[in-house]
């Protein structure tokens, strides 16, 4: 028999397991994938905003108070123009990134979803077993309810959730009573 584990233990594995399948996520980028979180961690820093800001406040200075030489003077089209460019390309680049992110993040949700009904459909199959041996001792189950000992069904739960009330079908749901 195999020796009880403690929550310790159990933490620990389950944090290497997670980091394991995050490193596995981060081995299997391509190299537009790198690039892409590269230039939206860079453009989504402190750093880039405040050397950003520095560079326009510099740049606007220098063209107002420039007595000679105005490489740029006001409006700034020669700054409208640069800035533009930099939106036009940063933009669709950081939506790279974002997608792939969503990407991540939804097989993270069907991955939960699956442990989460697996769990749902060992706790059914546990009170199903606790009301068997109570029945077999002779213990009162009264307390248990046998609603719970039914399985869930996601697709009526899915159903009730987007009808936003108790439709007819879900009122066939199983009630505690």
């Amino acid at each position: 028999m195999k020796p009880a584990q403690t929550i310790e233990e159990l933490t620990r594995r389950n944090v290497e397991t997670i980091a394991r399948m995050e490193k596995a996520s981060e081995v299997g980028r391509t190299i537009g994938e790198r690039v892409a979180d590269l230039v939206a961690a860079t453009v989504g820093s402190w750093p880039f905003i405040i050397v950003q800001s520095v560079i326009l406040i510099v740049w606007v200075t220098l063209n107002l108070v420039g007595w000679v030489y105005q490489w740029d003077p006001y409006p700034f089209i020669l700054l409208n123009l640069a800035l533009s460019f930099q939106a036009a390309y940063a933009s669709p680049i950081i939506m790279m990134s974002q997608n792939r992110q969503s990407r991540l993040d939804e097989r993270r949700n069907k991955l939960e979803l699956q442990i989460n009904l697996l769990a749902e459909q060992e706790n059914t199959e546990m009170l199903r077993l606790l009301r068997l041996l109570c029945e077999k001792a002779g213990v009162p189950a009264a307390d248990l309810d046998q609603a719970l000992e039914q399985p869930v069904q996601p697709e009526r739960v899915v159903e009730q959730i987007e009808g936003g009330t108790c439709t007819s079908r879900a009122a066939e749901l199983p009630t505690h009573s």
